[in-house]
């Protein structure tokens, strides 16, 4: 390499800008892409590993620039060329990588085995995979930022601006050309920026054009890539007739006989079945338990809403019973486009019928956006846990669902009809000894009624199980605002013995046994409250401040027992809550490792830096602090934009631009003793906002356009990322001036900010869990209010030792990459 040139004086090639835009286009683009292939090839919970890791890699790339004496004599272009020409190279053998490595991650918790060993390193292969494709990128940005000198505003806008397109491409991208091909993609664009900026007919030039044909060659053509190895206890898709990726989970199509089942995200979700249009035929509903509702309204309803529609099954069952007019809701537009093109001769042109309204959005949305009443609304039985967890499978929501909550409990009784019904159905492994959905739905739908100032809830509920020996058990409730009338009651005990394994549990008038969920359904309140504090799961009501539906074991348990064995086929015995705190031991050890470890190489440097303990709580704070407002953002505001997807990209997005405008002005109240007490107030105002006002801000505007809504979005978080962007550059402008290195010191703070920032992106969700939104938002702005108080005294430090705190704007970003606390 060349050595280093003074800022702004390389040879001509792509410029700066547009080099660093395209590469943080370029990984935004890798990191969004790898949350849907790491969803699908292991579990939902797994995409921690993307976000941590990707954060890993960025702030160790820039940990590399501050510790490596070589990157001082590089000039910027050639490092420019090199790194995204390795870039390109290791995010494409990355991919291979991590799609083929073969892997059983329930087999980790078989203790002391063979086995568990095994995929403890897989797994650890598959954590250093995803960090070393980040690594070329905070390299790249850690240089380029360190050497702009007076050019640093314009750079860091293009670094941010590339990350924001980066974010509003991912979903369309992700939907045209799979996760995987977006992958290549990114290495793409790292390719091109290399050819960009090296010299013409040279070596590096050569060996990216030839790199980036190599790329186009596999992006163009649709199965050119290796598809992704699933994981051992997941269906491979083998067999499958078709493949589509969406934004919300990977849909394989087997066919079976007479119908067509479908995998969401390689395991079984729903199905399609044949149907000619003759709606006389569909017999078969008779006796499923899908004519439950029907039975209880004796009658067709006239207006119905399905949520969850998926392949059709109960829109045929609707139309079979008379239903003229079926509204159905599905999120996921891959299945919605295999009923509407692909299977749509298969189907009957089921969704072309005068009597059907098929729809692709979030059912939440939709329901808020109906005007009128239903006489029925049907929450779709979710076979399976990729079914139930299809609208959290991307990024930072793990299995929270705004569908089963208190709040929507509600809200769907108020928009029944006197008469109507609310009807929800769940898939039990066992629900005569471990019923934890039907349990947790029934206290959690009580508890609706009763904030809808109803008094006898007993008397709102029918319930009645469908118990097998084999194939999983199922559980019918239908809910009503107005209570049961006795021929209500009485239609739903009499069409019980017509459909096969099946027991009534409850329904108002009637002596049908006891047991729990009999207890549960009508019981007393205090009854109730002493069945719930018996049961060995948590099957406390949920509500929107901490929708996790699926959560039923406390992370005390788990901590608890966390040395002893658990039923690795049983989902609920607590294997997503473990594997939530290996992905946090990962990633403090990755982060020690990778971030803090490197300063041993520079240790009579670090070891001269003044007020380190200090220092270090403040960027700490920062790291931890800033994780927790934006992650718990992104949940809260998945239930106002639809999509998990759309809150992450618009979320993110908001949050990049904002933070980098507050980092930029932060320059101009630098040195002021009343900046932090006055960003701190600023905070403390925001902070009570989204306590006191957010929810039902979003809840009046639920009913608006996807625009509007993104709109409001960016508005609501652009002050709070304005407030937070400054923090991190004041202390860094703080700390350069405390001793005689100032660059080292900035590194420093940047690694110890890096280290919270990734231990944060999986704490956050498991406070979530255990807290709610709202008090992991009030642990953050405690959070700030601690490193407020450890600046104060880095600024006294500084004030005594002489030292002026004036920054430009946007110097700070000049010396490292932000790593996440920005």
């Amino acid at each position: 390499m060349q050595p280093a040139r003074p800022a702004g004086r390389d040879a001509a090639g792509i410029p700066r800008w547009l080099a660093l835009a395209l590469v943080s286009l370029a990984a935004l683009l890798l990191e969004v892409g790898y949350t849907r292939i790491v969803s699908y090839k292991l579990w939902y919970y797994y995409t921690y590993l993307v976000i941590g890791l990707s954060l890993l890699g960025v702030g160790s790339g820039a940990v590399l620039v501050a510790v490596a004496k070589p990157f001082r004599r590089w000039d910027t272009r050639s490092i420019i060329t090199w790194f995204s020409l390795g870039g390109a190279v290791t995010i494409a053998l990355g991919y291979l990588v991590v799609a083929r490595i073969g892997i059983n991650t329930i087999a980790i918790w078989d203790y002391g085995t063979r086995a568990s060993f095994a995929n403890v390193a897989r797994l650890g292969v598959i954590c250093l995979t995803l960090f070393a494709t980040f690594i070329a990128f905070g390299v790249i940005v850690a240089v380029v930022l360190g050497r702009a000198g007076d050019a640093v505003g314009r750079l860091y806008f293009a670094d941010l601006a590339g990350a924001g397109l980066g974010c509003l491409l991912a979903i369309p991208l992700i939907s045209w050309l799979g996760p995987p091909r977006v992958v290549m993609v990114s290495a793409l664009v790292f390719a091109g920026v290399a050819a960009g900026a090296a010299a013409r007919r040279s070596p590096p030039f050569v060996l990216a054009g030839m790199v980036a044909l190599v790329l186009a060659a596999v992006v163009v053509p649709r199965d050119v890539l290796p598809d992704v190895r699933v994981e051992d206890r997941k269906e491979d898709g083998s067999g499958a007739e078709y493949s589509g990726w969406g934004p919300v989970f990977r849909v394989d199509v087997v066919p079976v006989g007479d119908r067509a089942l479908l995998l969401h995200d390689a395991t079984y979700g729903s199905g399609i079945w044949r149907f000619d249009g003759d709606v006389a035929s569909l017999t078969r509903f008779d006796t499923d338990p899908r004519a439950l509702p029907f039975r209880v309204l004796g009658g067709p309803p006239e207006r119905e809403l399905i949520i969850g529609s998926a392949g059709g099954n109960e829109i045929l069952a609707s139309i079979y019973f008379g239903a003229p007019r079926v509204e159905a809701v599905e999120l996921n537009p891959v299945t919605v486009s295999l009923l509407e093109d692909r299977y749509a001769d298969f189907t009957g042109r089921l969704a072309e019928r005068p009597d059907v309204e098929l729809h692709q959005g979030d059912g939440r949305t939709y329901l808020a956006r109906s005007e009128g009443r239903y006489d029925l609304v049907w929450f779709v039985a979710p076979d399976s846990y990729a079914a139930t967890n299809a609208a959290s499978s991307g990024a930072f929501v793990l299995s929270e669902s705004y569908l089963y909550t208190k709040d929507m409990i509600a809200e769907t009784l108020e928009h029944l009809d006197d008469d109507g019904i609310m009807v929800v159905q769940f898939g039990e492994l066992d629900a005569e000894n471990r019923p934890n959905r039907t349990a947790r739905y029934l206290v959690t739908a009580r508890e609706a009624l009763e904030q809808l100032g109803v008094e006898n809830p007993a008397d709102h509920l029918l319930l009645a199980l469908e118990l097998t020996d084999d194939r999983g058990d199922l559980s019918t409730i239908v809910v009503k605002r107005t209570p049961f009338t006795a021929r209500e009651a009485d239609r739903f005990v009499a069409a019980i013995p017509g459909i096969p394994h099946h027991v009534a549990v409850h329904a108002p008038g009637h002596d049908l046994g006891d047991g729990l969920l009999a207890g549960l359904a009508g019981g007393t309140a205090r009854q109730v409250e002493d069945l719930v504090a018996s049961y060995p799961k948590d099957i406390s009501a949920i509500t929107d401040d901490a929708p996790f539906f699926w959560h039923f074991t406390p992370f005390r348990d788990v901590i608890g027992d966390i040395l002893e064995p658990i039923e690795v086929l049983d989902p609920e015995d607590a294997v997503g809550e473990r594997v939530l705190l290996l992905l946090l031991a990962f990633a403090t050890v990755y982060a020690a490792v990778f971030l803090l470890a490197p300063f041993v190489f520079v240790r009579r440097q670090w070891r001269a830096l003044p007020r380190k303990g200090t220092s270090a709580v403040y960027f700490f704070a920062l790291g931890v602090g800033f994780m927790l407002y934006e992650i718990t953002m992104i949940q809260r505001l998945v239930r106002f934009l639809g999509y998990p997807t759309y809150s992450l990209t618009v979320t993110l997005a908001a949050i990049l631009v904002s933070t980098g405008i507050g980092s930029l002005l932060s320059g101009r109240v630098a040195g002021r003793r009343a900046t932090m007490p006055l960003l701190l107030a600023a905070l403390a105002l925001l902070t009570a906002f989204y306590q006191l006002a957010l929810d039902d801000l979003t809840d009046a505007l639920q009913d608006q356009s996807l625009g509007v809504r993104v709109a409001v979005t960016v508005a609501l978080l652009a002050p709070l990322g304005l407030c937070l962007g400054m923090f991190m550059p004041l202390g860094l402008g703080t700390v350069r001036v405390l001793g005689d290195d100032g660059e080292q010191y900035v590194a420093w703070s940047w690694a110890v900010n890096g280290f919270a920032s990734v231990m944060g992106s999986v704490l956050t969700t498991i406070l979530s869990m255990a807290f709610g939104f709202r008090l992991v938002q009030l642990g953050a702005f405690a959070l700030y209010v601690v490193a407020a108080l450890a600046f104060a005294r880095l600024a006294a430090a500084a004030r005594a030792a002489g030292a002026a705190i004036v920054l430009q704007a946007g110097e700070p970003a000049a010396d490292a990459v932000p790593v996440g606390g920005t």
